[in-house]
């Protein structure tokens, strides 16, 4: 036994090395990156309606860089990467991320400065996830195109069910509404409905032949506001729109390469004001139109920095997590919403954006 003198060295150099340690753990965490200068769209002299807040690109991004006694220790902190997103939903501050390579999700807890991989096994294994969706109840639906199904989770991320599954099937997005799940299948040329209780399909949309307007050639995302159902045609370069019960409203967009038209459209969203946002992956901009289907700007651009893009996917518009980004937002501005925006390639993975209007205004 250690003589009394000796073991209160030994206690006061434990509680040293103890008390450097829970500092070093205290002041990992760091607040994402900040911008010196605003970075808005469309820039000045016309009014900014797009603030870039932010990023996302890996675990560092979210608990920060090892300091003090535990860097020196175990050195610089490699960091888990965003490898290649393409899906993303946000709920109660947390945020999932479908990564193709990763055969997984990403998972961003905002309150709790937390970020792991979930890659389940067993009946819940994902294969390729493309696109997510949460409901009230905190159930998350995952589309996965290689299993061909749309695979359920419980709020504890336990495999709860799977939808779908038909050789010829391949979903592509997924989204709950109405005590429904609306699957956008980019193989079957429909947008499916199916029961959220029973999860039995019943019914599903357009009822038309090739080469017709309201036909789906590749439809690939959707997004639902106001008793419309938005969906991204790959394949015939256009937002198509119908109603809940799948009839054909009409279109926005075409093929080109001028404002309004589209030569790669993916993701879409929709505002409360009926505001269609679109990912056009080949110019790398997402393009605005009014509910009238009148484009009222664009922003976004080939990556060149930060607030750029990198072959984008996915937007996703969210009313309800703004306390966690309100501080990146100019000291001018009103936050009114938040825009997040997926990008496969890249520095910068998940850009975060603000839709603001000017105090003075």
């Amino acid at each position: 036994m250690l003589p009394r003198k000796r073991q209160t060295a030994w206690f006061l150099l434990l509680g040293i090395l103890a008390a450097f340690f829970f500092s070093s753990c205290i002041s990992r965490y760091h607040k994402l990156p900040e911008y010196q200068e605003s970075i808005v769209f469309p820039p000045p002299p016309d009014t900014a309606r797009i603030q870039f807040l932010t990023k996302i690109s890996n675990s560092i991004d979210i608990v920060g860089q090892r300091k003090g006694i535990i860097k020196y220790i175990l050195g610089e902190d490699p960091g888990l990467p965003i490898i290649k997103p393409y899906g993303i939903a946000i709920r109660d501050g947390v945020i999932y991320i479908c990564d193709t390579m990763l055969r997984g999700l990403e998972i961003i807890d905002l309150k709790k400065a937390t970020f792991r991989y979930f890659k389940p096994h067993g009946r819940g294994q994902l294969r390729k996830p493309i696109n997510c969706t949460l409901d009230e109840d905190g159930y998350l639906y995952v589309a996965d195109s290689e299993r061909r199904q749309v695979v359920i989770y419980d709020p504890n991320l336990k495999y709860a069910g799977a939808i779908g599954g038909e050789r010829n099937s391949k979903p592509s997005d997924v989204k709950i509404f109405n005590d429904r799940i609306w699957v956008v299948d980019i193989k079957q040329h429909k947008v499916k409905v199916y029961s959220k209780k029973t999860r039995k399909l019943i019914f599903s949309f357009p009822d038309a032949k090739p080469g017709t307007k309201q036909f789906l050639f590749s439809p690939t995302n959707l997004d639902i506001q106001d008793g419309r159902v938005y969906v991204s045609d790959f394949g015939d370069f256009k937002v198509k729109i119908y109603t809940l019960e799948g009839e054909y409203i009409g279109s926005v967009g075409s093929y080109g390469k001028a404002l309004g038209q589209f030569v790669r459209p993916k993701g879409v969203a929709v505002d409360r004001d009926l505001n269609l946002y679109v990912v056009d992956a080949g110019f790398e901009t997402i393009q605005i139109f009014n509910k009238d289907g009148k484009l009222l700007m664009f922003f976004g651009g080939p990556y060149k920095g930060p607030g750029f893009m990198w072959l984008p996917a996915k937007v996703v518009i969210d009313y309800d997590n703004l306390e966690y980004f309100q501080k990146y937002v100019d000291p001018d501005f009103n936050l009114k919403y938040l825009v997040l925006v997926t990008n496969q390639y890249g520095p910068d993975k998940i850009n975060i954006y603000g839709f603001v209007e000017p105090k003075n205004e």
